[in-house]
């Protein structure tokens, strides 16, 4: 029997009793498959269910092959090394016994003598340099990630499990995650809002509040197919709406013309001009034909009301974040920012940069850009001032939001409506919430501690804090401002970025994004963090 994965009757609630499925249905064969959705739908929670981590509340998962799993973050230990994450430890040891002549006869015949070539082709499909003894904690978070994959790749499973497998990885590692999925030829299931990764899978399934649905095809396969049938359901709740108000319009007429018929009959009763057995006959009559009719017209509303309901389900009716950002009014011959001839670097280590220099002029649109530990979020903490130069000046010559990846101009004790209230004092309740809205905190939303938020719900409510307000600085910094985000999300971002009339500087390995937003000029800091 081929492998599959199949989701029976599955249902599953929040603990604070929020349904994300009911009676959900869907199964997978042997092909790569992206999971999409809004943040906050269940797209981790699916997974976890299919792994086995979460068991159903209702329903059923029935696996049948072997299953990996990469999770959002590898947590490491500080003596845990790559050939912990690959399982193979003590068979490492024993191949090192074995080279000094001190296995035994029994070991020397469960020795493993192909397991160095094959992890070193697992860690090669990902482009790594590391040893078998190297230590995780050594490695940035981008390197762990990639290694975890990598060890899925010798394990062989039948599926693999990816959550978010790009986040945070430069764009060395986003490409090697790419190039592995194009070549993968067992199943895979993927979450994330990675397009360019989207567009190697075979099949995009889409899960919302409304269930799951399968798309054949790769992302921009999906999204065709998806406006097709947005637009269809429009249409067809248009045409539901339109007949609901017409069956309204012609039941109102026709009260209006039974009441002047009642009017007149009165009329003529009141002057005697008609006999009581005919006007007695007129109104049973009069009665029954109204009562027919208004019968009819009930049941024709009821059935257009019905088609409406059924209308708006289909479409699914969700507020998109809505990203509109006031004037800067930014002259083009402004300077915004200059470095002149700056070395920084921290304590008694050598300099990242020497002798930097650099400058922003007016609305530029500058992508700051480069491997993981190149000096990217160096950069931006010598721009900003959090880090002083050892040499040299750097000057902002205007104002500045700053968005960083752990969105720390936010205070987690508060709630994302007083930390609003904190970045922008100008802004009263109304203002405040409606902004708030936008970023789809609404009402209570709005009060929740950000210590409380998830991953992508942080990056919405600094976005919220930083953009939302009704006077923006002349220059946005933003650092990697698309990770956690769901597609929608990112698209709606980019919309606002792209009418944005102030100088901008994202770091950032979203190329989809980078070029989205329309940037002008790049900053690459190559592999050595110099300028």
């Amino acid at each position: 029997m081929s492998a599959s994965i199949t989701l029976s009757g599955l249902a599953w609630s929040t603990p604070d009793g929020r349904p994300l499925f009911s009676s959900l249905d869907l199964s997978f064969e042997t092909d790569r498959t992206g999971l999409v959705g809004r943040n906050g739908v269940g797209k981790t929670t699916l997974l976890k269910l299919i792994s086995g981590d979460l068991a159903p509340q209702s329903g059923k998962v029935s696996v049948n092959g072997t299953l990996g799993v990469l999770r959002q973050a590898v947590q490491v230990t500080p003596d845990e090394t790559v050939a912990d994450l690959f399982g193979v430890r003590d068979s490492l040891a024993l191949l090192r016994r074995a080279e000094e002549g001190q296995a035994s006869v029994e070991e020397l015949a469960t020795a493993d003598w192909t397991l160095e070539a094959r992890m070193a082709a697992a860690l090669g499909r990902l482009d790594l340099d590391v040893q078998s003894e190297t230590l995780l904690t050594t490695l940035s978070g981008g390197q762990r990630t990639r290694v975890g994959l990598a060890a899925l790749v010798f394990s062989e499973p039948d599926f693999i499990l990816l959550d978010e497998p790009t986040n945070n990885l430069d764009r060395e590692g986003r490409r090697a995650v790419v190039d592995l999925l194009a070549s993968w030829r067992s199943g895979a299931i993927v979450v994330s809002h990675d397009r360019e990764l989207l567009d190697t899978l075979d099949a995009i399934v889409e899960l919302t509040s409304l269930g799951a649905t399968r798309y054949g095809g790769n992302w921009s396969h999906y999204r065709e197919r998806k406006a097709i049938e947005l637009a269809a359901a429009r249409h067809d709740l248009a045409d539901a709406e339109k007949r609901v108000e017409e069956i309204a319009r012609r039941t109102q007429e026709k009260v209006e013309r039974q009441s002047r018929r009642d009017r007149a009959g009165r009329v003529k009763k009141e002057k005697g001009d008609i006999p009581r057995l005919v006007l007695n006959a007129r109104k049973e009559l009069s009665e029954n034909t109204s009562g027919g009719a208004a019968r009819l017209a009930e049941r024709r509303r009821s059935q257009a009301l019905d088609d409406t309901a059924s209308a708006r389900r289909r479409i699914e009716i969700l507020q998109p974040l809505s990203v509109v950002l006031p004037s800067t009014n930014l002259p083009a011959s402004k300077t915004v920012l200059r470095i002149d001839g700056a070395s920084v670097g921290f304590d008694a280590a050598p300099p990242i940069f020497r002798n930097l220099s650099f400058a922003i002029t007016g609305p530029e649109r500058i992508a700051v850009t480069g491997p993981n530990g190149s000096g990217k979020t160096t950069l931006l903490a010598l721009i900003t001032g959090q880090l002083a130069p050892w040499q040299g000046t750097v000057r902002l010559l205007t104002g500045f939001a700053l968005l960083d990846q752990r969105v720390s101009l936010l205070d987690p004790s508060a709630s994302i409506r007083d930390n609003f209230k904190r970045l922008n004092p100008r802004a009263d309740e109304n203002a405040c919430r409606a902004a708030l809205a936008r970023f789809m905190f609404r009402a209570d939303a709005a009060l929740q501690t950000v210590s409380s938020l998830s991953g992508g719900q942080l990056l919405r409510a600094g976005l919220a804090c930083v953009l939302g307000g009704a006077v923006l600085p002349p220059l946005l910094i933003l650092d990697e401002p698309t990770n956690h985000l769901d597609i929608d999300a990112i698209e709606a971002v980019e919309a606002g970025l792209r009418a944005y009339d102030g100088a901008l500087l994202v770091v950032s390995h979203d190329e989809a994004f980078l070029e989205a937003i329309g940037i002008t000029r790049r900053f690459d800091l190559g592999g050595s963090g110099s300028a």
